[in-house]
């Protein structure tokens, strides 16, 4: 059940908003001010907030600015309700943070529509970022192996030549030095394969084999830290 928070200081407008819609079977919480809209809006965390502008607190062109650049509340899409709706309201209201706006007084089909709509939107959205979070985790997997499998096969293959030198009588010390420094190297080519990766912040994705993806860690972004 998808929860709506309304914000608006007309008791009559709550009641009625509140009961067409308890009927399309949404969960409904009021809030009469705009100090009890932003605390409610973070403690219940809704599904999608309807926004009067006309506030006398605080008005909702204000809170709605408050809404979509709080961490917790920045993705609630919000619906303004107001009986002013000219183009310039309209545009003021979508430059606040705005999906949508409904002209008072309110008609009940079209308000629903709206927010099933802004629902919809919001869903799509977030499976697309889910999407897109698996597919970088997906990749950057396949990167680790590529990258690492190179460096711990050389670590694996020295180990086993140092502990072939180890069963012999006599110990060439050359030959235990020499594979001691292909696992240094290889231990600093894995560090600095990994410090790559955790240092991408808008990881790149290519191309690798038979349509898998990995992530382009050699080359380097604007927005890497170095």
């Amino acid at each position: 059940m998808y929860k709506i928070l309304v914000i608006d200081d007309h008791r009559d407008t709550l009641a009625v908003l509140s009961g067409f819609l308890k009927k399309e079977k949404f969960q409904v919480i009021v809030a009469e001010s705009s100090k009890d809209g932003l605390e409610k809006a973070v403690a219940e965390e809704p599904d999608l907030i309807l926004l009067d502008i006309m506030i006398p607190d605080m008005n909702g062109l204000d809170l709605c600015r408050i809404l979509t650049t709080t961490p917790e509340t920045c993705d609630i899409p919000i619906i303004f309700i107001s009986a002013k709706i000219t183009p310039e309201d309209v545009r003021t209201g979508f430059q606040a943070g705005a999906v949508d706006y409904v002209k008072k007084p309110i008609d009940k089909i079209e308000l629903i529509e709206r927010i099933r709509y802004a629902l919809r939107r919001t869903e799509a959205t977030e499976l697309m970022v889910q999407q897109e979070k698996l597919l970088t985790f997906s990749a950057t997997a396949v990167t680790a192996n590529h990258k690492l499998k190179q460096p711990l096969t050389l670590i694996n293959l020295s180990m086993s030549a140092i502990k072939r030198v180890l069963d012999k009588d006599s110990i060439n010390k050359e030959e235990v030095l020499e594979k001691l420094e292909i696992i240094h190297s290889s231990v600093q080519q894995i560090t600095a394969i990994l410090n790559r990766l955790l240092r991408i912040q808008n990881p790149e994705i290519k191309n690798y084999l038979g349509g898998v993806k990995m992530v382009d860690i050699d080359k380097k972004s604007d927005d890497e830290v170095v």
